[in-house]
This record gives C-alpha cells, structure tokens and sequence, in this order.
C-alpha cells in the first residue's frame, strides 16, 4: 500500500512537471507567446533543468533540445525510482518504460489543450488564454478541419482528436503491455 501511494505521488509530480516541460518546448515550436504570468511560472519552473542541459545540448534548427532531453531525464528518474520500488526490471526495461511514459506525456498533453479550448469556447471564447490555446492546438486541429466541416455550426473537430490520440494511447498501451521487459 506504501508503494502504491509512493508511485501515485511520483507519477503525479513527474507528470505535471513533464507536462510544464513539453508546454515549453510545445511553445517554442509553434513561436506561441504565452501570457506574461504562464511564461514566469513555466521558465521559472522549468530553467533549474533546462538550462545546465542546454550549456551541452544547445539548440539546433530552432528548436530548444535541452527541454525534450529534460523530459527524457525526468520520465527515466521516475521509472528508475519505480523499478527500485519494485526491484526486478533491467536497464532496458527502464529504457523502454521511459519511451512509453514520454509518449504517453505527450498524448495526455495534446488532450489537455484539446480539452481547455472546448471548455473556453463554451464558457469564454474572449479569454485571455483562449487565443494562446488555440494557437497550440492548431497543428493537431488543422487538418482534421480540412476534412471535418462543422455541422450546424458546431466544429467537431476537437472530439474526432481526442478519439484519435485516445486511440494512439490505446495502440501504445497494447503495444509497450506485449513487450519482454524482464
């Protein structure tokens, strides 16, 4: 019971954590400026990590590599600290379980930003978080706009994405379960 409460407290704080990291570089890869006080509290969490790792990782066709390896070393500390708990995976385990757990980040992520622009869109598309969202969910939204016309005036577009990537978690599940990681 211990454990489980540790692994509970551990996946929690890593994945927020995680999640403030992808939103940084997320961000930066769609040259979104977020409102002044996300921008403090994202850099101001995050630069403890990403800036040591960025002295020997530097960035590289504009993109800031040092906060997706900061990902990668939060996701393999915490699958380290859960297989000391559990005591009985191999390094390769650890490996792969860190692999899972960043895709899965990323999956959750894109479902949280797709879940915060339906919500402004019906409680306050004016916002002063409703274009910055927006504009992070554009690239997954786009081309399923392309394809999707709205019904009624209503875009469904945001619910056909989240059936798609609760698929892909589905897929990634079933696939990193059939893995030998003993």
């Amino acid at each position: 019971m211990l454990s489980e409460i540790f692994t509970f407290v551990i996946d929690t704080v890593t994945g927020l954590f995680a999640g403030f990291l992808l939103l940084r570089f997320w961000m930066q890869v769609q040259r979104v400026r977020p409102p002044a006080g996300l921008a403090q509290a994202i850099f101001q969490l995050t630069d403890w990590l990403v800036h040591p790792i960025r002295r020997i990782v530097p960035g590289f066709r504009g993109y800031d590599w040092a906060t997706l390896i900061a990902v990668l070393v939060v996701a393999m500390l915490a699958m380290m600290v859960k297989v000391w708990l559990l005591g009985q995976f191999s390094l390769l385990a650890i490996l792969w379980l860190t692999i899972f757990r960043v895709l899965q980040w990323i999956l959750y992520g894109l479902m949280a930003l797709l879940v915060l622009e339906a919500v402004f869109s019906w409680v306050n598309p004016h916002a002063p978080f409703a274009p910055f969202i927006r504009a992070l969910n554009e690239p997954v939204l786009s081309p399923l706009r392309k394809l999707i016309s709205p019904l009624g005036g209503l875009d469904f577009s945001p619910l056909v994405a989240l059936i798609i990537l609760q698929i892909l978690n589905m897929v990634l599940i079933k696939a990193f379960a059939n893995l030998p990681l003993f």
